[in-house]
This record gives C-alpha cells, structure tokens and sequence, in this order.
C-alpha cells in the first residue's frame, strides 16, 4: 500500500525553499567576495613578495580558490 506522509511534505514549503536558497546564495557571495580580495591582495603584490610567500603570479587564482571555497 502507498501513501504520503503529509508532514513531510509540508515541512518543505514554498518559504522553506525560498530561504535555503537565499541562504546559500549569501555564503556564495560571501565566499566569492573572499575569493575576489584574496586576488586584489596578492596582484599588488611585487614578484618578489610573492616569491617569499611561495607564490607565483601564475597561481594567484588558484590560491585565491582555495582561500575562498576550500581543497
């Protein structure tokens, strides 16, 4: 016999949605406004600083990435 479980689908309404999503929405913009000045930061950087940080210019995205979203 099939049925649904009416409480659990009501748990899940049009709001409940609206506010995961806009939840989530709001840690990316978080994250990729971390990425953004981890990439401002390090550009103005001169060669030289970021060979003492183990650097290179070419891997400033990607430091960038990892500072903001993780491995």
């Amino acid at each position: 016999m099939a049925y649904v479980n009416s409480s659990r689908a009501a748990s899940f309404s049009l709001a409940d949605r609206i506010s995961g999503f806009l939840a989530q929405f709001k840690v990316q913009m978080a994250r990729r406004a971390v990425y953004n000045q981890t990439v401002r930061e390090l550009v103005q950087l001169t060669d030289r600083e970021l060979a003492d940080l183990g650097i290179a210019r070419v891997d400033i995205p990607t430091v960038a990435r990892e500072a903001a979203y993780g491995k």
